[in-house]
């Protein structure tokens, strides 16, 4: 590791990637072949990092366009495709590789800690998921260690990536099961590991333009390669509860700043419209006052469908919180289920929709 000034010749943003990786387009040198070997790296690490039992994850982020008076004029959900991935994969790498150094020399800095998981937690974790049919891989009799329940959620990750990858539908529902069955990361002056990653040793080095922890890194490691005063020992070890609670604090903002944006697009794109007309849409979330579901052509709006609207039926939630049951009719309304809904009520500036059922013959 040396300090350096990087200049590219060339670029290449994840949607050039794919093509070039699709064959569509050509990969010229000088940077073909750095570009080849790049993604011979990442496919070898995320082959190891799973045969290590780490947790898969696909999750899809809203990217929002805004027109020149700041108003959303349209909401894309994000996927990871293999550029993604690639770069993944390779920051990864460099993060843990700095954490190492930074470890073994002793220089104060923040380490990205994430604890294993708790075994009554992936224990609930396996029964949503058997409660919702999704195959699971088989559990140690007896009390759980916390490897073993770390082994276990980043086996049922695969697992849950499998069945939707097969079934088309409950990806996100499911995701967010296994990613509740997981204790939060945060930041800490001591090295305890990232059971997510399956890492031993790792640090968050690749992202300081948007991580204050990240330039606690670059001051360490520059200390180490440059010869740069250290960070002070007690500093750091106050920035960790600090920095941690300051990410919780931005994701708070960041989830309902796109609840907003989103509400504000849909009144665009509803504005004139019949709101009778029935709505593709997806269960994401249950709770006992109802469901909240990801709906549009593209999943890219969510609301809330309360029980109260559900007529002909009394509606309780399972034991597993996995579905809504009628009492009487014995109908089911399950985490990643297929639904018909319509849009009733809009609080933009809350980020709040209420959604209401079809009714019979209209869908």
């Amino acid at each position: 590791m040396y300090r350096s000034v990087i200049r590219s010749v060339q670029r290449l943003d994840y949607d050039r990637v794919d093509r070039i990786f699709a064959g569509s387009e050509r990969a010229a040198d000088p940077w073909g072949a750095p570009l080849a070997a790049a993604r011979a790296a990442a496919a070898v690490l995320a082959q190891r990092r799973e045969s290590h039992t780490a947790v898969v994850v696909d999750s899809a982020e809203p990217d929002f366009r805004f027109d020149r008076h700041g108003h959303v004029v349209e909401a894309e959900l994000v996927t990871q495709t293999e550029s993604h991935r690639l770069i993944e994969q390779l920051m990864i790498a460099a993060n843990e590789q700095v954490a190492g150094l930074l470890a073994d020399r002793k220089i104060a800095t923040l380490f990205r800690v994430h604890e294993r998981p708790e075994a009554p937690a992936v224990e609930r974790l396996i029964d949503q998921l058997a409660s919702l049919g999704v195959p699971t891989p088989p559990v140690p009799t007896g009390h759980l260690t916390p490897q073993q329940a770390a082994d276990v959620v980043g086996e049922t990750s695969v697992a849950v990536a499998d069945w939707v990858a097969r079934t088309g539908h409950g990806g996100r529902a499911l995701t967010s099961l296994v990613l509740r069955s997981l204790k939060q990361a945060y930041y800490a002056p001591r090295n305890l590991g990232h059971a997510g990653l399956a890492s031993p040793r790792y640090c968050h080095f690749t992202s300081p333009i948007r991580r204050y922890p990240d330039v606690i890194c670059h001051r360490g490691l520059l200390s180490a390669v440059a010869g740069e005063p250290p960070p002070e020992a007690s500093w750091v070890a106050a920035a960790g509860p600090w920095t941690s609670a300051k990410e919780r604090e931005a994701m708070t903002i960041e989830r309902d700043a796109d609840d907003v944006a989103r509400c504000f697009l849909l009144e665009r794109e509803l504005a004139g419209t019949d709101r009778q007309t029935p709505l593709p849409g997806e269960v994401v979330g249950l709770i006992g006052a109802g469901a909240f579901v990801a709906f549009g052509d593209r999943l890219q709006f969510e609301g809330m469908l309360p029980v109260r609207r559900l007529r002909g039926d009394w509606w309780e939630l399972n034991e597993q919180a996995t579905m809504l049951v009628g009492t009487r009719g014995g109908g089911a309304i399950r985490l990643g289920d297929p639904i018909q809904v319509q849009v009733g009520r809009i609080d933009a500036p809350r980020g709040r929709v209420d959604l209401m059922p079809v009714a019979e013959g209209e869908d």
